[in-house]
């Protein structure tokens, strides 16, 4: 496979998520995001930014109804947008993993039966086959369901289970574009997941020189802060609705510029993080790449994003190390 840039790769799968979302969205009619991701995952804002930055570029628009799971009113969004689809933010809890944000979607499902309701890119992963019927039924039951997938593997699975639309469609993240990091600090990070999607226990204990960190851990003043200040200019003249999309946005800027300037402090990196991996392209970064739990990295690098020299798919930790610091010596030489 010939390898291409990042920036050639961005440009390319830009052009994918909107040969996928055009079909679903117009100038005119408002639209809804729901599940705003108010966690301490970078990868999580950085899946809504994008999803942000596509509504802007290509429709100049912002969601007419916003809401986390645990704010979300059906009588505000109905009265805030009495027509108009419904989208589900993306990312990776379509599954049994994180089973709060499925018990949510098929909430959607049930209470919203005369809406068109569309899945921003998700990988799904179930481990109980009850629950997969159970998300079946849902899914049957609502008649106008789209779900966009992150890999063939998530695409397969969709449509042997489930009666809906499924169509293949990069993460959005890739929406946000190319970003420039900050400066680095040292030749190699390690950022390895430190939830249950990790692979595994790690050890680097034979690698004392290299800082192993993970992005969910935050200052939450930091968060307080800035959702304040999202919502503090023209406070007394905003609608409610509007306030909150400022807030929840301002929140999702400061968790992906903290993630951001984390990932740069690496000449180059080690991960097992989508994200990271992810974010790694949009600041030209080398990486190498290790998986998670259930192989939702892997199946997304073969999909869409293993064709560049940025990206190795490191076949175990010493490997991945070995070729980090391989490329951040090329970028000292340089």
């Amino acid at each position: 496979m010939t390898s291409k840039s990042n920036l050639v790769l961005i440009k390319e799968l830009q052009d994918r998520i909107h040969d996928c979302l055009k079909d679903y969205l117009s100038v005119d009619e408002p639209m809804a995001i729901l599940d705003f991701p108010d966690i301490r995952n970078c990868g999580d804002s950085a899946i809504w930014l994008g999803e942000m930055a596509y509504l802007k570029d290509h429709y100049g628009k912002r969601p007419a109804y916003v809401s986390r799971i645990d704010d979300f009113s059906a009588e505000e969004l109905e009265q805030a947008m009495p027509s108009g689809p419904i989208f589900i933010h993306g990312g990776g809890n379509f599954g049994d993993i994180w089973v709060a944000h499925q018990d949510f979607r098929e909430r959607i499902l049930e209470r919203f039966p005369n809406r068109q309701i569309i899945q921003f890119p998700q990988s799904i992963h179930y481990a109980s086959p009850a629950r997969i019927e159970e998300s079946a039924r849902a899914i049957a039951r609502h008649k106008n369901f789209v779900l966009l997938v992150r890999d063939e593997e998530s695409k397969e699975f969709a449509e042997k289970h489930f009666d809906c639309h499924v169509r293949l469609c990069p993460d959005m993240a890739f929406a946000i574009g190319a970003i420039k990091p900050a400066a680095a600090e040292f030749p190699v990070l390690a950022m390895l997941r430190s939830d249950k999607e990790k692979a595994g226990d790690v050890d680097l204990s034979a690698y004392g020189d290299i800082p192993v960190e993970d992005w969910t851990s935050e200052s939450a003043r930091s968060v307080r802060v800035s959702k304040a200040i999202g919502a503090a200019s023209g406070l007394l003249t905003l609608k409610p609705g509007e306030v909150r999309l400022r807030k929840l946005d301002a929140a999702a800027h400061n968790r992906f510029q903290r993630g951001i300037r984390q990932i740069s402090r690496g000449q180059a990196i080690v991960t097992d993080r989508l994200h990271v991996h992810i974010c790694s392209l949009l600041i030209g970064r080398p990486h190498a790449v290790l998986d998670n739990s259930y192989g939702k990295v892997r199946r997304f690098m073969n999909a869409f994003s293993g064709g560049t020299d940025l990206s190795y798919k490191a076949t175990s930790l010493d490997d991945g190390i070995a070729w980090a610091r391989s490329r951040a010596g090329q970028r000292i030489a340089a």
